[in-house]
């Protein structure tokens, strides 16, 4: 601490604190303002991340969002896996809605490729499993991932040389055949015609190319603040997650060292970015989940179907054993808070307070998933305030009742709140001005 004030290095990661569809790409949007940099650090084109801004939708799901604001740098992780032909399509996308992006776009040269036997082996892979599905994009990501910790990947850099990319994609295409065939069936893969179209493709992307980590380290030697953006949520990461419900990388705060090259003492701090209630895409334990009429309307009320997929989500309340364990986790320094107009018109709100298994009580997480959902949830039900809090901007305009919900989740989850999102559009949040985040970055309210 400095003059009360938290030392963070000027560098930021925000993290997901549930499974993801937090509303991340709008806080990152709003905080870019006050950074040079935006850096993301795992995943792949199967996070889509909704920003709303001069009356237009953005849905990036490979691109940092700080690509929505002028001077800033968007700058793609080794951390991340990429699928060229999305990112070149995401690219245009961009600039056809009047966002220029040029050299403000840096792709790391250590990221991985995203490569069509991936995509294919993974509906397969996933049809096999019948009942069991884990509920994946079907984006080739889990299989990217798996091929980068088997030492069999292929990596961004590798399209800088033609003959070596050929000679490579070559001998790993002969093995995911005979993988493939063995435990899937179905077509291969015919080699050097189909290597050709993709590395025509791909190759596109090689004027992006550059070493993220020596970049990053020189732009904040250079005084450059860096936020780190994450995609998914903390309990959809590989480690700490609801496994094997989970994604197949570090969505928590850690890997934004890994997944940039930044090393851990350059970032200062961890915002973590969390839903007033709770949502949840594909398969997996879900305890808070309301399976009722009231999920339903929370869910058609917040527009929850997932950017990428348009898949509807599954709706529930607030879980504070889980929101407490993501903030253990990334040792959070703050939340900020996205949807609580959706609770508007409720007369009541549940918030989940602790789970009971086996005639046990208990306010932690527990590591199985049989016991998540298996768990009985012991509620706290609050009272809702029953007005409209859209497009406030004080915190003290809020409902008093708003006021004592966002109050109970910062002291039980133990966390203090910075940033409170009432809408879709950037002016749409309250910043609460007690917070060290709003004083660290001497916040100009005009």
């Amino acid at each position: 601490m400095v003059n009360g004030m938290k030392d963070t290095n000027g560098n930021l990661v925000v993290v997901g604190v549930q499974w993801g569809d937090e509303g991340k790409g709008k806080i990152v949007d709003v905080l870019a303002e006050h950074y040079d940099i935006v850096t993301r650090y795992q995943g792949g084109a199967n996070a889509g991340h909704t920003v709303y801004c001069g009356g237009k939708k953005f849905v990036l799901q490979l691109v940092p969002t700080g690509i929505l604001r002028p001077n800033k740098t968007a700058v793609i992780g080794p951390g991340v896996v990429v699928n060229p032909e999305s990112l070149l399509e995401e690219i245009e996308q961009i600039e056809n809605n009047g966002v220029p992006v040029g050299e403000r776009l840096v792709v790391s040269d250590r990221a991985h490729l995203i490569m069509p036997y991936h995509r294919s082996h993974e509906v397969a892979a996933e049809e096999a499993r019948g009942v069991g599905k884990i509920g994946t994009t079907a984006k080739g990501i889990g299989p990217t991932y798996e091929d980068k910790a088997g030492r069999r990947g292929l990596r961004t850099s590798d399209l800088r040389n033609p003959e070596l990319f050929l000679k490579k994609c070559t001998a790993v295409l002969a093995e995911k055949d005979r993988i493939g065939t063995a435990l899937f069936g179905g077509e291969r893969f015919r080699g050097d015609e189909w290597v050709a179209q993709y590395y025509e493709t791909a190759r596109r992307i090689v004027p992006y190319l550059a070493d993220v980590s020596a970049f990053l380290h020189v732009e904040m030697e250079r005084g450059k603040r860096v936020l780190f953006e994450g995609a998914q949520g903390t309990l959809l990461d590989v480690d700490h997650g609801t496994y094997p419900y989970v994604t197949s990388s570090s969505a928590a705060a850690g890997g934004a060292s890994t997944g940039s090259g930044v090393g851990p003492t350059r970032i200062g701090a961890v915002i973590g970015v969390t839903k007033a209630y709770a949502t949840r895409v594909g398969s997996g334990p879900f305890p808070t989940e309301a399976r009722d009429a009231a999920g339903e309307k929370l869910r058609d009320r917040g527009g929850e179907y997932g950017a990428v997929t348009g898949r509807p989500r599954r709706c529930g309340w607030f879980d504070i054993p889980a929101a407490r364990y993501a903030a253990r986790i990334n040792d959070l320094a703050a939340l900020a808070i996205t949807k609580l107009d959706i609770l508007d018109p409720l007369e009541e709100i549940p918030v989940g307070v602790e789970y009971e298994y086996a005639g046990r009580r208990t306010s932690d997480f527990p590591a199985e998933t049989e016991i998540l959902e298996k768990a009985q949830v012991h509620y706290r039900t609050v009272p809702g305030w029953r007005q409209s809090t859209v497009g406030i901007r004080e915190f003290k305009r809020l409902p008093s009742r708003a006021q004592d919900y966002l109050r109970l989740i910062a002291d039980e989850v133990g966390v203090e709140i910075a940033l409170v999102s009432t809408g879709p559009e950037r002016e749409q949040v309250i910043w609460l001005e007690q917070n060290w985040l709003c004083q660290e970055i001497a916040l100009s309210r005009g």
